[in-house]
């Protein structure tokens, strides 16, 4: 089911959903809409588990939190994120315990990868009909109407060029609504040239999703990212990788300190960068900021040598390193 069919059609949730497609975006939406239906604000607490797909090393733990009764609500719900990050063995395990669900508890898994994936084989498939699955891809028509109900939500207005431009580009909806964001603070109606001024989403974005995705702590995505820019570009990969890392990291450490305030350039991210700043904290942004600056400064004088896999095992390391910070 497409996603847009589900919160048109509210189908009944079932005791397990499969959450897929490569829409993150949608996908959290998707979930929240879920949780929405299953949990009043007020049982939530109690009857609410979430198990991060890097931290699924327990199967047995999964179980148990599977099988035991709800308090005080119709429904108990566990939630495992980003099964597509796990490996062979613990998809596996996984899948198991999926098919083992109580009636009258519910599983959901963000599975993100395309229906009709290979590689990894989604988790829908291979339970087919013993779930609900919902597909976070966005066809042409479903990228228009996310534009216009964030527009909406916003409360701005565009241009049907500027709309066009934003639904029709090749970025992920995660950066269209971050420069919806972004221009819906200009208190007018955007323009295309606007957009051809602020936006990340109609030129490349890549370097700013992976800064993104490890200050978040999400590395198999954002080594996916790196890797596609040195195979692209194998010589100009690694300083707008390293360099936007410093950035976000920067943004972090401003955060973090008594007062901190971003620059007004960037104030529209401090929706997303503010938590992640009270969790990361001073210090440790301020160690990763530097780290990622003492990256580019060893690309540039040339100690990370001069050969792109040198580059590249550079980036795979810091990345490792500085993605633990949120997540510790």
């Amino acid at each position: 089911m497409k996603f847009y069919d589900f919160v048109d059609k509210a189908p009944a949730i079932p005791k397990l959903v499969i959450i897929e497609g490569e829409e993150r975006v949608l996908a959290e939406c998707a979930l929240e809409t879920i949780l929405d239906r299953l949990l009043p604000p007020d049982v939530r607490d109690l009857n609410l588990d979430r198990i991060a797909g890097i931290e699924f090393n327990d199967a047995a733990r999964l179980r148990e939190s599977i099988q035991a009764m709800p308090f005080l609500a119709e429904r108990r719900v566990v939630i495992v994120t980003d099964a597509h990050t796990l490996r062979a063995q613990p998809r596996r395990d996984l899948l198991a315990a999926a098919l083992a669900v109580p009636e009258g508890n519910t599983l959901v898994i963000t599975d993100l990868v395309s229906p009709r994936s290979k590689r990894p084989e989604p988790l829908g498939s291979q339970v087919g009909r013993a779930a609900l699955r919902i597909d976070t891809g966005a066809t042409a028509d479903a990228r228009v109407r996310f534009v216009r109900e964030k527009l909406a939500e916003l409360g701005a207005t565009a241009d049907a060029h500027t709309i066009d431009a934003l639904a029709g580009s090749e970025a992920d909806l995660a950066a269209v609504r971050n420069d919806l964001e972004k221009l819906a603070l200009l208190g007018r109606k955007i323009t295309f040239a606007d957009l051809e001024q602020e936006s990340l989403t109609i030129g490349d974005p890549k370097a700013y999703k992976y800064a993104s995705a490890i200050v978040e702590g999400r590395l198999a995505e954002a080594l996916a990212i790196a890797h596609e820019l040195f195979a692209n570009e194998p010589r100009g990969a690694a300083i707008p990788l390293m360099s936007a890392l410093a950035t976000e990291f920067g943004f972090i450490w401003e955060l973090a300190r008594p007062g901190g305030e971003l620059p007004a350039r960037a104030k529209w991210r401090e929706r997303v960068l503010r938590p992640l700043a009270s969790r990361i904290g001073m210090q440790r942004a301020r160690v990763a900021y530097e780290r990622a600056v003492r990256g580019c400064e060893a690309i540039v004088t040339g100690q990370a040598g001069n050969d792109p896999d040198d580059h590249r095992t550079m980036v795979e390391r810091i990345s490792a390193e500085l993605s633990l910070a949120s997540k510790r």
